[in-house]
């Protein structure tokens, strides 16, 4: 899961529109829809918080009935909208499961235990997340999966059980570049 309100909200997903006709709305959930079962409230994009009065699993997603919103014209009017939650609201994941949130403020290591830089922020690309990891040449992005990135669980402690390593390529540490070296995409 994304974040992207602020770095104490997770992405849980957004609003695809109305579910049922008393202001029920499905979710398009980024991860595991069991999260939503225990959350009391949701932060909503351009919203602010809102109570959950009820959480109902779909196949596939969730539908969420939330106070305030009793009709589906005001369930359409949240449609695009992204669903987030505290942090601390979200239910303890299983064994081998973890939040993006809990990587942001992690080291990433490289194979023989050098630092490669500190997590500040994972970003959903679309095709795939990537981490935005900081060093000292800058930011840059790494895809979030093997074989660049190993999320290593070691325990029960969470978040300092999470250790980070990465089997980079050369040059995908690089930060971006802010001009255009090469002449590609310059318009004249």
């Amino acid at each position: 899961m994304t974040g992207g309100a602020s770095t104490d909200r997770t992405r849980l997903g957004y609003f695809l529109g109305p579910h049922g006709v008393k202001g029920g709305v499905k979710v398009f959930v980024l991860g595991d829809q069991t999260q939503f079962a225990a959350l009391e409230r949701v932060y909503v994009e351009k919203r602010g918080w809102l109570k959950v009065r009820r959480a109902e699993m779909l196949a596939p997603g969730v539908a969420l009935h939330l106070a305030g919103v009793v009709t589906r014209e005001g369930a359409e009017d949240l449609r695009g909208l992204n669903v987030y939650a505290a942090d601390a609201d979200l239910p303890e994941p299983e064994d081998g499961v973890y939040y993006y949130h809990e990587l942001r403020g992690l080291t990433l290591s490289g194979p023989a235990g050098e630092v490669l830089g500190e997590v500040v922020d994972v970003v959903d690309a679309g095709h795939q997340d990537l981490l935005v990891v900081r060093h000292a040449a800058g930011d840059a992005f790494v895809p979030l999966q093997a074989p660049y990135v190993t999320v290593n669980l070691n325990g029960k402690r969470r978040p300092a059980s999470l250790a980070l390593t990465a089997d980079a390529p050369a040059g995908l540490l690089d930060a971006d570049e802010a001009d255009d070296t090469d002449g590609a995409g310059r318009a004249e």
